[in-house]
């Protein structure tokens, strides 16, 4: 088996991008070699606990109606077409993304990482829901067969808010300055919302080096 570490934010197109076109290849390869885990990044570690207006946002990033509506296209025409389902214009709150990533390494505690952030994805893009709110992670852990009231209980206390913000940290420390990032194996970083394509090659190549390396040493206990 071999690691696949993903840095992501629950509220970043290009992750959620990323992870479907990720996703299609596992399915695909459904003996891929990959154990999946996700990692914090936070796209805005200074954003108010509370959010923002999605607009105001978006016009402060970008520089006003315009520049928001020039970064934004290529993410609307992705979504467009490969997450047809997704719906940019119910989202209202730009959320402060610390709790959401505290509720992942909860999850990952219990083997549900990526479950959690399937939902957090589909709750922020499909359904504008705010994903920084207590109630609303709460009730996607629940939806995950996750204690939601234990969830609950935890969000309104300070624990493992220092982890996430140390672990978010040490990636900046490392190089990490945008996401998603991708890496294999601990030594191959594949930044960005790569194709389906790249995913299914990677595999690949890595299912024909396992071959050749089985071959090998079938070779040698022949030989010995």
């Amino acid at each position: 088996m071999i690691k696949l570490d993903i840095f992501s934010d629950p509220i970043c197109p290009w992750c959620y991008i990323g992870k479907a076109r990720l996703d299609r290849a596992l399915e695909q390869r459904p003996n891929h070699p990959f154990v999946v885990e996700w990692h914090p990044f936070q796209l805005n570690p200074d954003m108010p606990e509370t959010g923002m207006d999605r607009r105001a946002y978006l016009e402060s990033k970008f520089g006003g109606v315009e520049g928001a509506k020039k970064a934004y296209a290529p993410i609307v025409k992705v979504m467009s077409e490969e997450l047809p389902k997704a719906d940019l214009g119910a989202i209202k709150r730009t959320p402060n993304t610390l709790d959401a990533h505290r509720l992942i390494h909860w999850a990952g505690i219990e083997g549900m990482q990526t479950a959690a952030v399937s939902s957090l994805f589909r709750a922020y893009f499909h359904e504008g829901r705010d994903i920084g709110d207590a109630e609303v992670l709460a009730d996607i852990a629940d939806s995950i067969s996750m204690d939601a009231s234990l969830v609950a209980r935890l969000l309104k206390t300070d624990e493992d808010k220092d982890a996430i913000r140390s672990r978010d940290a040490h990636a900046r420390e490392r190089g990490v300055n945008a996401v998603p990032l991708f890496v294999v194996a601990n030594q191959h970083a594949v930044p960005g919302a790569q194709d389906t394509n790249l995913w299914l090659n990677v595999i690949d190549e890595i299912a024909e080096q396992e071959a050749a390396r089985l071959a090998a040493e079938e070779e040698r206990m022949r030989d010995a």
